[in-house]
């Protein structure tokens, strides 16, 4: 691949250009509004004129309820050796576009599994997709060509190559992505009209669950409505749970022995299937999760903090595998947990108190 033609410049479209760009492929970028295309050309993505001869590839980053209109017009015009689309669903786009009886041998489905709370280009990264799935949803019309150009983009942006049939991608995405946006944006609707007093006590728990609550409605009003079958499905499983849950605690509060027996056994079944779930989630980089164990630091507010502790851990030795900070509620302080290894945490706390670190048991 030497050129490619992105058209939609939002945080997908414009990730996936400036990683092309940073490898050297000559990226044209093209949106239905232009000061979005400029936007990403600044940001070194490309550039946003229109291209003089046919590209190798096209890139359609646009909403999933415009991706077969606007494949469409590209695939009549002849714009590229070939094309793909990058949106979160794909049976009904590909199932439009077939109604349009195009021939669709040049193009396949795709999409990345990678993303932020925030859209547009200025959000964009050419790293966004760095060890990330990215679905690929050849059918036995796509063209070899095609989906070497497919797996040449996924190499270039180093992502993992993925291959699924559509409408199983689109069942996959309902329960690990489309669900959990909905009820993050439930749980944080809560806080909405909450007394001041207990959102100021909000913890790392709460941030976690609502975290993607933060994305822009208006987006996924979008990937909800190209998918909504699916996601209400496993709404459906989700909602059954939830009653029987409701249940076993109105049995906890009864004076009742058997049916606090019958709450305690109720709670202790979801949280059990929770844990079973938790475990399948898979870990870095896609490896099986491991068991990593704390190290809670102390810090207070100022530059260079975690600067600091990252640098004491190296010189110990340690690698940290995730970070948290929670925020003191009205104290210029925080928490740091370290996720390290079992076997070094003895060595890290006794680092760490070394230089002078707080540690928290």
């Amino acid at each position: 691949m030497r050129t490619a033609v992105v058209i939609g410049t939002g945080l997908v479209g414009t990730s996936a250009a400036l990683a092309l760009a940073g490898r050297g492929i000559r990226v044209h970028l093209v949106d239905h509004d232009p000061q979005s295309a400029r936007t990403a050309a600044a940001l070194g993505a490309g550039t946003d004129e229109a291209p003089e001869e046919r590209v190798d590839l096209a890139i359609i980053a646009v909403p999933p309820a415009h991706v077969a209109t606007v494949l469409a017009t590209a695939i009549r015009d002849g714009i590229a050796r070939g094309y793909l689309d990058v949106a979160s669903v794909k049976g009904g786009p590909r199932r439009e576009l077939e109604a349009l009886g195009l021939d669709l041998t040049p193009y396949i489905g795709t999409h990345p599994m990678a993303g932020k709370e925030r859209s547009g280009p200025l959000a964009a990264t050419a790293d966004l997709f760095e060890g990330r799935p990215w679905v690929l949803t050849p059918t036995r019309d796509t063209d070899t060509e095609v989906l070497n150009l497919a797996l040449e983009l996924v190499a270039l942006c180093r992502a993992v190559p993925v291959v699924m049939d559509a409408d199983a991608h689109d069942r996959a995405v309902a329960l690990v992505s489309h669900t959990p946006q909905l009820i993050s944006s439930m749980v944080a609707a809560r806080l909405e009209e909450a007394d001041e007093t207990a959102v100021r006590l909000c913890g790392q728990g709460i941030r976690d669950v609502t975290r993607i609550a933060a994305s822009d409605p208006r987006m996924w009003v979008e990937i909800l409505s190209a998918n909504p079958g699916p996601v209400a499905d496993v709404l459906a499983g989700v909602a059954a749970d939830l009653d029987e849950t409701v249940r076993a605690l109105r049995g906890l509060e009864s004076g009742d022995d058997d049916k606090r027996r019958e709450g305690t056994e109720g709670i202790e079944d979801v949280l059990r299937r929770g844990n079973a779930g938790r475990v399948r989630v898979p870990g870095k980089h896609g490896t099986a999760p491991a068991a990593y164990e704390m190290v809670s630091v102390l810090i207070s507010d100022r530059p260079g903090e975690l600067a600091g502790i990252f640098a004491d851990a190296g010189r110990a030795g340690v690698n940290v595998e995730d970070v948290r900070i929670e925020h003191a509620t009205g104290q210029q302080a925080g928490l740091v947990q370290l996720m390290v290894e079992p076997s070094a945490v003895p060595a890290l706390s006794a680092a760490l108190r070394e230089r002078g670190w707080s540690i928290r048991q």
